[in-house]
């Protein structure tokens, strides 16, 4: 997180600096989960391009700690709310209000009253494992296990194969014994301005992140990535259609406006039959892969072709005569964060009395470290000098 003008407005710079976040972007983890329930039964996930570790913080916090936020507090809020109302009502209004709550198919008191405070309980998930991923070092969490390797490079897979099952590693694997339910990547490269060669290089960081996925994921796994939005990203979304049922391009809300990042979110891994997954060879590159027949008539399949300059074109089209106009999938788009949470585009109105908080974890390793260094010098820190007569 840094310091510029623009940062200190941002209302969710500051929330996260008040919470104990290392970053704002566990806001966007949060929102996501709210709207696709992303951590349902998960207990085995990997973190890609992890660092600084503000996703691995609210995996440690939810599966490990066993705190609740978004969706799941909301429905305990809710819950609370209900059993006070219960308790102040008489014998014929409860029951009134539980046929009610029947022909709405809401939660009754007896089901309200198993829900536990979550102010009072943590309820930790058991045998969870979780496995942050960066290039760069990256500080420890508890509970999560980290390592500094290039997700691009083969010979991270066998790393992450050990590092998932320490005990029953076989270093002749190529894929995970036991399998995770989760894979997220809020990795980007250090963008340019140039927009399309910024998007180029996310699109390729994605694949990379997709083909590492795909060696440890499970059956009905989930996969959520960060991408960025431009004309030509229709053959990322037809790719990711191939090993996923559901497929949806989701925006939180504490993500700018004015920025062209989104996130994929990918449900229900269905590797097509006989797919053996590799880095060495990603998504199969040579094979021809094909859906099931059940979901082939649902999918679209790239096909290739050489135009007269030599320029092997990818065509997204379908075999059929009669939808042959019908070229292109696109993936549906939502907008993730309620309307009443904060706009991360607006300027709030800060209290005269506000305190500045310092960032709840500092850059690791930057590559400003060695300007840090001569700012503590001379008398100044995070971004602070002082005036030397």
């Amino acid at each position: 997180m840094g310091k510029s003008s623009k940062d200190k407005r941002d209302a969710y710079y500051r929330l996260a600096k008040e919470q104990g976040w290392r970053a704002r972007s566990a806001f966007k983890l949060l929102q996501l989960d709210e709207e696709f329930n992303l951590f349902e039964n998960v207990t085995r996930v990997v973190d890609l391009c992890a660092a600084p570790g503000s996703w691995s913080q609210v995996l440690s916090r939810i599966l490990i700690k066993g705190e609740k936020f978004g969706r799941e507090a909301w429905e305990d809020k809710q819950a609370r709310d209900r059993i006070a109302i219960l308790g102040s009502l008489s014998g014929d209004q409860k029951t009134s209000l539980e046929i009610e709550s029947a022909e709405a198919n809401t939660p009754t008191a007896k089901d309200i009253l198993q829900v536990p405070d979550s102010k009072e309980t943590l309820r930790p998930r058991q045998n969870v494992k979780i496995v942050a991923i960066d290039l760069q070092p990256m500080s420890p969490l508890e509970g999560i296990t980290t390592l500094k390797a290039d997700i691009t490079h083969p010979s991270t897979v066998p790393l992450l194969l050990q590092a998932l099952d320490p005990d029953s590693y076989d270093p002749s694997a190529t894929s995970a014994a036991h399998p995770v339910d989760l894979v997220i990547s809020d990795g980007a490269p250090d963008v340019t301005g140039l927009h399309d060669l910024d998007i180029y290089v996310q699109s390729q960081l994605l694949w990379a992140a997709l083909n590492l996925a795909l060696c440890v994921l499970k059956p009905g796994g989930k996969f959520v990535a960060k991408i960025f939005r431009g004309k030509d990203v229709d053959l990322l979304y037809v790719q990711m259609r191939l090993m996923f049922e559901n497929v949806t391009i989701a925006k939180p809300r504490s993500s700018r406006a004015s920025s062209i990042e989104a996130f994929i979110v990918c449900e229900n891994f269905r590797p097509p039959r006989g797919f053996r997954a590799s880095l060495d060879r990603p998504l199969g590159v040579g094979d021809s892969i094909e859906a099931d027949e059940e979901v082939k008539r649902e999918r679209t399949k790239p096909s290739k072709g050489v135009n007269e300059d030599g320029i092997v074109e990818d065509e997204l089209g379908s075999d059929s005569e009669e939808e042959e106009s019908n070229r292109r999938w696109i993936a549906p788009f939502l907008a993730c964060g309620d309307l009443s949470a904060f706009d991360a585009d607006a300027s709030y109105h800060l209290p005269e009395d506000r305190k500045v908080l310092d960032p709840v974890q500092p850059p690791t390793a930057p590559p400003y470290k060695r300007a840090l260094e001569m700012r503590k010098a001379a008398g100044g820190a995070y971004g602070k000098t002082k005036c030397i007569s």
